[in-house]
């Protein structure tokens, strides 16, 4: 069988298809057999209070997707748009991979490896947010 394998820890939260589903109190293994299913860590989840920043937008527009809450077709030229805008931005090797990378998820319609990879850049545009401030 194959399929994804969320390992998830005591009482973690993820959303599938729209269902908030929790953990018990141990460790615990999920496998997704469902194709396509839309499946978002709540852990992962970003507030939209906290769609402060390019790649944190970016992100929220997956997780959108992810949740069921955002048209797929729209979401997806908005995300490739979106990581588009940030490669403009993001110059260095690692970056352009992560970029490249995400770009492949999403265009696969895989949105949840597409927001991992993306979650890379978070801390690394925090730190050039800074720069730029000073």
């Amino acid at each position: 069988m194959s399929g994804l394998v969320l390992k998830l820890g005591p009482k973690e939260r993820v959303l599938i298809n729209g269902v908030v589903v929790e953990n018990g109190s141990r460790r615990g293994r999920v496998q997704i057999l469902t194709p396509n299913a839309k499946i978002l860590r709540l852990k992962d989840a970003i507030h939209p209070d906290e769609v402060t920043t390019p790649v944190r937008r970016v992100c929220y527009i997956l997780q959108l997707i992810l949740s069921g809450d955002a048209n797929l077709s729209d979401g997806k030229r908005q995300v490739l748009n979106g990581i588009e805008q940030l490669s403009h931005a993001f110059w260095d090797a690692d970056s352009r991979r992560i970029l490249d990378v995400s770009t492949e998820h999403v265009v696969k319609e895989q949105f949840y490896p597409g927001l991992k990879s993306l979650r890379q850049l978070l801390a690394r545009e925090a730190r050039l947010m800074a720069a730029a401030s000073q």
